[in-house]
């Protein structure tokens, strides 16, 4: 069922305006995302702080009202690379380790401009090295850690599966790219429909995500091609981990995630691919009572159980019961 006409006006009067400019205005932005940043009791999560370099990477640990998988999903949230933080990801990730009974970690990596590419990645694969290296502090062995991320996080967690790989210092077993950016050209020349159909009406317009990875990029044009800044063009996806992407049907970025899935396939890695329907970009950050939610749930336990689902469109609607 396509959107309804008021809710597609509704959405187009909210979606990003072509005159503003996120480089001025995402400080702005930051803070109003911090003012509606949910709080959670203390006892749902606790912090700690690994090194890289020199600098502490926080990593906030959710625990699930009942364990039911003995699995670590490593966590790396959304946001363009330049907005949101563990804590306006809490109820993320609170409904991630209830709804999977897994414990989560969530990484607070470097937000774009002040820490361009590939310095939040670098945060991202620290905390994944340090986790597959000493997987026993949790109580788990390595092949227990699955990585996560929706949106910018799901772009990361690909980039890091790819440096695992190419820096041989650790391995990764699994994956879910939750509606990924994985190229990197949104421009009105992009190749893929998505971008074009769902640019411009659906709050996340295209313009928005070039204005993103302009800050993620920095000032060098050399990064815009870079396999770990826009996964879609590397060269050699073999050895990549057993892999869930999940897509949103009016989302400028379902193409790529779709494209990203198949050329893993391609590649010799077990994958599977869903279009969530009528659901827009983020919609994985609604409460756990929203269908295309739960849907979305259900895919990843199956998943997380290592039970395979039948690549084709989820038939169900996104509304509250």
């Amino acid at each position: 069922m396509a959107i309804h006409k008021a809710m597609r006006a509704a959405l187009q009067a909210l979606s990003y305006p072509a005159n503003i400019d996120v480089e001025k205005t995402y400080k702005v932005s930051r803070a109003l995302g911090n003012l509606r940043a949910p709080l959670s009791p203390l006892y749902h999560f606790w912090d700690q702080q690994i090194e890289r370099d020199g600098h502490p990477v926080r990593v906030r640990l959710y625990r699930p009202h009942k364990q039911q998988r003995n699995r670590v999903l490593l966590f790396f949230h959304g946001g363009g690379w330049v907005l949101e933080n563990i804590d306006t990801y809490n109820a993320v990730c609170r409904n991630l380790a209830n709804q999977t009974g897994c414990l989560v970690a969530s990484v607070e990596y470097g937000l774009a401009p002040e820490h361009t590419f590939p310095e939040g990645l670098e945060d991202c694969y620290a905390a994944a090295k340090a986790l597959h290296q000493h997987p026993e502090q949790l109580g788990i062995s390595a092949q227990e850690i699955t990585l996560v991320g929706d949106s910018a996080g799901g772009n990361l967690a690909a980039a890091v599966s790819l440096l695992a790989r190419d820096r041989g210092e650790f391995s990764i077993t699994e994956q879910i790219l939750l509606y990924p950016a994985t190229y990197n050209d949104h421009s009105p020349t992009s190749r893929f429909a998505s971008v074009h159909e769902n640019g411009q009406d659906y709050l996340l317009t295209s313009k928005r995500v070039s204005d993103y990875m302009r800050l993620y990029a920095g000032e060098n044009e050399k990064n815009w091609n870079s396999p770990y800044f826009a996964p879609l063009l590397a060269e050699d996806l073999t050895h990549q981990p057993r892999t869930l992407v999940i897509t949103a049907e009016y989302d400028p970025l379902r193409d790529e995630g779709e494209a990203y899935a198949e050329a893993l396939r391609a590649a010799g890695n077990p994958v599977e691919v869903h279009r969530m329907p009528d659901t827009l970009h983020g919609y994985f950050s609604l409460p756990a009572r929203f269908r295309a939610v739960r849907d979305t749930f259900t895919l990843i336990n199956q998943f997380l159980n290592g039970v395979a689902s039948h690549d084709e469109n989820t038939k169900e609607t996104p509304e509250m019961e």
